[in-house]
């Protein structure tokens, strides 16, 4: 199956615990070229959930794109990544790492724990949304992502 846009709806799940920093992935994502639905989850215990589909996620639907934040309450993005590599039925979720993290040890332990890629998020809005935006094009347009 081709990926286009209009031609389905994208499920991103964003995990991120800063609400400046899920408001800009949302006011970038306004302008996206593809139709999408964005999840929001706080923390990691409630990223797996959601992606395990338990408790109040029990309907969540198994997004296409999971953005990850990697310094989160209860549990951290890090045992996230693990977790949902290390699951059958969630491994093949492509995985964004969006930290502010810059530390060569994250950067080397999410690849190994097999992010699909990282990013540092910056500081200025104008970049923060083109890195979004970025994003968006390239794992939403041009990349063809496993079947769910």
């Amino acid at each position: 199956m081709v990926h286009r846009a209009g031609s389905q709806v994208f499920s991103i799940l964003l995990v991120e615990d800063n609400p400046a920093d899920v408001r800009l992935t949302q006011e970038a994502l306004k302008e996206a070229k593809v139709h999408h639905e964005l999840h929001v989850v706080m923390d990691g215990v409630a990223a797996m959930e959601f992606l395990l589909k338990q408790g109040n996620y029990s309907d969540a639907p198994r997004p296409d794109l999971i953005l990850l934040d990697l310094n989160l309450p209860k549990k951290d993005g890090r045992e996230v990544l693990e977790e949902l590599k290390m699951d059958e039925s969630l491994k093949r979720i492509p995985v964004v790492v969006m930290t502010t993290s810059q530390a060569e040890e994250d950067i080397i332990n999410s690849y190994d724990l097999h992010a699909n890629c990282y990013v540092n998020k910056p500081v200025d809005l104008d970049q923060f949304s083109k890195i979004v935006r970025n994003i968006e094009d390239f794992w939403l347009t041009i990349v063809r992502l496993p079947p769910k």
